[in-house]
């Protein structure tokens, strides 16, 4: 028992699926096999979850780590209150907004105090979270905040892909402005310390180009001249074993054939819409994804942050449909990084 990881599991926003994943995940006792999760939310709201999903669980509301059980069967809850009546599937609100702020800052706590090894979190509504007063525009800017972290990114990964981003949750028009030569060479390390740490030895990282053919010889533009490719030699001076700037409807699938370890992408979707292409399973019979596999990972923090990589699933939030497996892969990829740290 105690060498395997804690990790605190955050219910994500109420009124989504994040309480459903969670009560299928906790009722899976291979996750029991690998760490020791507890979860931080709500009792109530995961009395109905169990309740939808189905699943065989008894509830052991915590207000310390220490009160925790840790086995398989029970599922802790450090209970975070909020009025129930307030929480509507589907809808977003500012009570579940907050309850999902306070989850992740309880979170990020237990993890800085060493109380839990690792965090897991759920998905998130970023409209609701403002309601509640709460001005971040994600979970990255939220654990940066909190623990005091200048210099961070977000990874997704799943088997065969894995990117970073130079930019993430800001308007296209600035994110242009954001490609500068020491943020794409800081983005290039920390993606090369992230593979080495989810155990790949000598990362082969591909950078993404932010204009059309890459600029094309600065025919459409010179940021890959003047910033971006600057950037890579400096990198591959420290021994990264890095190479672009790539066309970007090149790179991605150069990666997925299996040249690349990693990608690095300027901006948020020029690098989600290709790992969500490849990750997520739509079932058209019946409107609902098969499986979504890919895990978002914060990197830079002085702490593990991994997550699911979708969102709140409103549109099937309380049918107890919603699959459990981006949980359960986002928990694979915490005990990863705990165990090569």
């Amino acid at each position: 028992m105690k060498d395997k990881i804690r990790l605190a599991v955050t219910m994500g926003d109420p009124a989504g699926i994040g309480p459903e994943i969670a009560a299928k995940a906790f009722a899976d006792p291979t996750v029991f096999d690998k760490c020791l999760p507890l979860l931080v939310g709500n009792v109530e709201v995961m009395k109905e979850a169990i309740k939808l999903t189905g699943v065989d669980l008894k509830i052991n509301p915590i207000k310390d780590v220490k009160e925790a059980k840790l086995s398989f069967g029970t599922i802790d809850i450090y209970d975070i209150p909020v009025d129930k009546s307030k929480i509507i599937h589907g809808k977003v609100t500012a009570e579940a907004g907050d309850l999902a702020f306070k989850a992740v800052r309880k979170a990020i706590e237990l993890a800085m105090n060493g109380d839990v090894d690792g965090t897991v979190t759920g998905p998130i509504h970023k409209e609701a979270i403002n309601l509640a007063g709460h001005h971040f525009s994600g979970h990255t800017e939220i654990y940066a905040h909190f623990t005091g972290t200048e210099k961070y990114t977000m990874l997704l990964a799943d088997e065969k892909i894995k990117v970073t981003h130079v930019s993430t949750h800001v308007s296209l028009r600035k994110a242009c402005d954001l490609v500068k030569k020491q943020r794409v060479f800081d983005v290039i390390r920390l993606t090369n310390d992230a593979l080495k740490r989810i155990g790949i030895a000598n990362p082969r990282i591909g950078v993404a180009g932010l204009n059309p053919h890459a600029g094309d010889g600065g025919l459409f533009g010179s940021e890959e001249t003047e910033e971006i490719l600057p950037a890579i030699n400096e990198a591959k001076h420290l021994g990264v074993q890095v190479a672009g700037p790539y066309p970007p409807d090149t790179l991605f699938s150069l990666a997925n054939g299996g040249s690349f370890d990693g990608c690095v992408a300027m901006y948020h979707d020029q690098g989600h819409i290709p790992f969500k292409l490849v990750g997520f399973i739509w079932d058209e019979e019946k409107q609902a994804m098969k499986s979504v596999k890919g895990v978002n990972i914060t990197l830079g923090l002085p702490i593990i942050r991994t997550s699911v990589d979708h969102g709140t699933a409103f549109e099937i939030a309380g049918k107890g449909i919603a699959s459990p497996d981006a949980l359960v892969f986002a928990m694979d990829y915490a005990i990863k990084l705990y165990q090569n740290q």
